[in-house]
């Protein structure tokens, strides 16, 4: 399987910003040529063209293939904005030149070396060493390493993408189970026999809180004089608690996406359906405190992680069509928009959690076509996807990292 991980950057950041910089100037020339002869000659150059045009340049302070990433960057983004144009006409092409890039070294331009990796930058200039992490000591292949600017915690972190060599499981039976993603409660996930409801309070405590800070600091930030010295420390201030609040929320979203995969496999299940809330947020009105909780709901990065995780599992996500799946009445299939948290049939006089209800209605859709026709599991279970008694900011993340001494590694790799 392949995936990314990102570890800290040990450059000084003037040979970090030099690196990005030389990438967005070759970038940039791609696009400035490739224009310069639509303008004038009225041809699209091809990616073989406008590449060769760039190659010109001698001072290049790159490898070659590195080069060749950003010169493809230019020409990637062209056929991004292609695709998107067929559904939104007025989509344009990139057309904006870019003072920073960020690095691309392809597999060829990296070498490892016991738990370090060597990046090239070019035959006559010294290499770049990474201290890897304990869980990359045996990555099956290096693919890619990216240097990449966190504007937020305006600093730079190495995103390295490997194959780890390991194969995706089968699927541990053939069962169904739904899934019903709340604002509150993060998830119910299970099928017509049991649920189980994933706690997440905490998550939406972060996301008001966060809220509240951003407006402190925003009435703050407007009472000073742009450019002043106040000024700037509190937008740097602001910069790194929103990358804190990013790092708390990735921890969250992460181990929530965990605990409903698990719930799947200890299900025996080979399709996990999701109830489809993307467009959500879109044309929302119902008041300045509702649309604030809307808009901020990670669903999005749930639904993504769940995907990736899942497959690693040999199970595969279905959306599902959740109109009408929190009104319905399992036991007699009347429609009543329930208020709170409980959900009460007026005809029958049904009670249970109105997620709950959601859950095997979205079960119910996608196994006949229409809600209401499952009867909700009796059997319930709660799981907190972290550990409650933590009570750090920081959550755990469940992985032991060993000390290593790092100066000692790196001065073995240079030959000291």
């Amino acid at each position: 399987m392949i995936r990314t991980h990102t570890i800290p950057c040990h450059l000084p950041k003037e040979q970090a910003d030099t690196l990005n910089r030389e990438s967005g100037g070759i970038y940039t020339g791609v696009l400035v040529a490739h224009w310069r002869v639509v303008r004038k000659k009225n041809i699209w150059l091809s990616e073989k063209a406008g590449t060769r045009l760039s190659d010109s340049r001698t001072d290049v302070k790159l490898h070659a293939h590195t080069v060749d990433a950003a010169q493809q960057g230019f020409y990637k983004a062209c056929k991004t904005a292609k695709a998107l144009k067929r559904v939104d006409p007025t989509a344009k092409y990139p057309h904006k030149p870019k003072k920073f890039r960020t690095t691309v070294w392809k597999n060829t331009a990296v070498k490892q070396k016991g738990h370090t990796l060597e990046l090239s930058t070019g035959s006559k200039n010294p290499k770049i060493v990474i201290l890897l992490p304990e869980p990359l000591w045996s990555a099956l292949r290096f693919l890619e390493v990216r240097l990449v600017f966190n504007k937020k915690a305006c600093r730079y972190v190495w995103h390295i993408v490997v194959e780890n060599g390991k194969q995706i499981k089968p699927a541990p039976g053939n069962n169904v189970v739904s899934v019903d993603l709340g604002e509150i409660h993060p998830a119910v996930v299970g099928d017509e026999k049991e649920a189980t409801i994933v706690l997440g309070r905490e998550r939406r405590h972060q996301m008001q809180g966060h809220a509240k800070r951003l407006a402190k600091i925003a009435k703050a930030i407007s009472r000073k004089r742009k450019g002043s010295r106040h000024h700037k420390r509190l937008l740097r201030a602001r910069s790194r608690m929103k990358a804190k609040h990013e790092t708390v929320m990735r921890d969250m979203e992460h181990k929530i996406s965990r605990a409903i995969v698990d719930v799947a496999v200890e299900s025996k299940a080979n399709t996990i359906a999701v109830g489809d809330i993307r467009d959500i947020a879109d044309g929302v009105a119902l008041g300045k405190r509702t649309n604030q909780k809307i808009s901020g709901w990670n669903h999005g990065k749930v639904m993504a992680y769940v995907k990736y995780k899942a497959e690693a599992e040999g199970m595969k996500v279905t959306l599902v069509d959740e109109k009408y799946t929190s009104q319905t009445c399992p036991n007699c299939r009347t429609r009543h928009k329930p208020r709170g948290r409980n959900y009460r049939c007026p005809s029958c006089g049904y009670r249970s959690h109105r997620d709950l209800v959601g859950q095997v209605n979205i079960l119910s859709v996608f196994k006949f076509g229409e809600p209401g026709r499952i009867v909700a599991p009796t059997k319930i279970k709660h799981r907190l996807p972290y550990d409650i008694r933590l009570k750090r900011r920081c959550r755990d993340t469940g992985q032991v990292v060993k000390p290593v001494a790092r100066e000692s590694i790196l001065r073995e790799a240079a030959g000291l």
